[in-house]
């Protein structure tokens, strides 16, 4: 008996110990993961003047990290080298240091499989890689979106595993990432954030860590009210786009112009909240985080009817936008879509970013050259197409470089992304047809009869 009692104070003093370094603002913070997410959280947690460790299994990103150089459009490489010139920012690639952590995020990817279910491979692997050095006194947070109960059914059984428990050895928690790459109104300190844990240990601790690093926190009663935030978000939103991609169509059909209506419409200072339409949804959460809760229901055997229409509206998008131009071609210059030559401006998922993640462009050019038009790019952030698992083919393919010259060149354009450092009037003074899926032409006054708005 006498020996049980040690345990659990040994155990409860843990606990305590971690509770005293974040209170006192000495807890080191490991994050898992260095990409659009994992960086701007570790530069976070570096501007709290807190001592942070960056780990990830690709070794290219960490040379680059170690040479002051970012693998991330939106971190800079100037604060790179601020954080590694401070003393209090290290990467590595090495997960035994991961021990000497007090707090371990996990900021790994949560993608979709071919058959539309969740892949939450890297998550599984993460687990598996802190399971041999997880220590007591310990906090794991999970940041990576998913369906409401992963962070208890399957990253905390990988973890006690390793014979150590949650709220007794080692913390728990999730706290859903939340960051909008491109928007300079927001960054990750000034973004709030919703915390979530299934004790109370691990509830305090979580919130202590947070409000060290950005301005507003929430807190919520358990993981799964956490990780169904994330998703209740990004459905929001995913419903809301199909909505007004199909009231595009409609209006369309009609001769209204959909972006006037929603201009009309925002003036109403109560009961309504604009959204865009556009030629498809990208990025990682809109066009896969729906999804995850649809999965999930089937085991409650409850069905997401609307859920999926919206996904459903918005998976059709592209094929809409590429029939819009050919009808273009056809009616304005009697062309057909095959063997014209087509500019697609912008490969991003959304403007002045460099992140083609799940970015409906990839889509319209392969469908466009499926029909068997001769299709380039036009991108200042993209120069090259990077490796993609959907789109490999395309990889290594070049953006053409902007003059009037090669502009001539085209019988269409196609505006996928309206990045503001793009001069749209020479766009429209150079290509006889420019068909704008973005309103990014919306202030062009000359040769206004070239722009179709698709």
């Amino acid at each position: 008996m006498t020996n049980v009692i040690v345990e659990r104070k040994e155990r409860a003093d843990t606990v305590a110990a971690l509770l005293k370094r974040l209170e006192d603002r000495e807890a080191r913070i490991a994050i898992m993961g260095l990409g659009y997410v994992g960086l701007p959280l570790a530069a976070a947690v570096h501007n709290a003047n807190l001592e942070v460790l960056g780990f990830d299994i690709d070794d290219s990103k960490i040379s680059r990290l170690q040479a002051g150089l970012s693998p991330v459009g939106t971190v800079p490489d100037e604060i790179v080298r601020e954080m590694a010139k401070s003393g209090r920012f290290q990467a590595t690639s090495d997960a035994a240091r991961l021990s000497d952590a007090d707090v371990i995020i996990i900021c790994v990817p949560t993608p979709l499989d071919r058959h539309r279910n969740p892949d939450l491979s890297y998550i599984v692997k993460t687990a598996e890689t802190i399971k041999p050095v997880l220590r007591r006194g310990q906090m794991v947070v999970l940041e990576s979106t998913t369906y409401p109960g992963t962070t208890d059914e399957v990253v905390k059984p990988i973890l006690e595993t390793s014979g150590l428990s949650v709220g007794t050895d080692f913390l728990l928690a999730y706290s859903p990432e939340r960051e909008d790459p491109g928007n300079p109104q927001f960054e990750t300190a000034t973004i709030p954030r919703v915390v979530g844990a299934d004790e109370e240990a691990s509830r305090r601790a979580a919130e202590l860590l947070y409000r060290q690093i950005v301005k507003n926190v929430m807190l919520v009663s358990s993981t799964r009210a956490a990780e169904a935030v994330k998703l209740t978000e990004n459905i929001f939103r995913s419903v809301n786009i199909a909505l007004v991609n199909e009231l595009k169509l409609i209006y369309g059909k009609m001769g209204v112009n959909i972006w006037e209506v929603i201009e009309g419409a925002k003036t109403k200072p109560f009961g309504y909240m604009p959204f865009y339409p556009g030629p498809g949804l990208g990025g990682h959460c809109i066009p896969i985080d729906p999804f995850y809760l649809t999965w999930k229901a089937r085991e409650y055997d409850v069905p997401t009817r609307f859920i999926e229409l919206a996904g459903e509206v918005n998976t059709r998008a592209p094929r809409e936008v590429v029939a819009a131009l050919s009808e273009a071609l056809g009616r304005r210059s009697r062309k057909s879509v095959n063997g014209a030559r087509i500019l697609l401006i912008g490969l991003a998922y959304k403007k002045n970013v460099d992140d083609m993640r799940e970015s409906p462009a990839l889509v319209i050019l392969e469908d466009l050259e499926a029909r068997g038009a001769t299709v380039e790019f036009y991108d200042p952030f993209i120069p090259t197409v990077p490796m993609t698992r959907e789109h490999a083919p395309l990889a290594g393919r070049e953006s053409v470089s902007w003059a009037a010259d090669v502009l001539q060149g085209f019988d269409a354009a196609l505006i996928c992304t309206d990045h503001d450092d793009i001069d749209y009037q020479q766009l429209v003074d150079n290509v006889p047809i420019v068909a704008d899926a973005r309103n990014a032409t919306r202030d062009i006054v000359r040769n206004r009869d070239r722009i179709v708005q698709v």
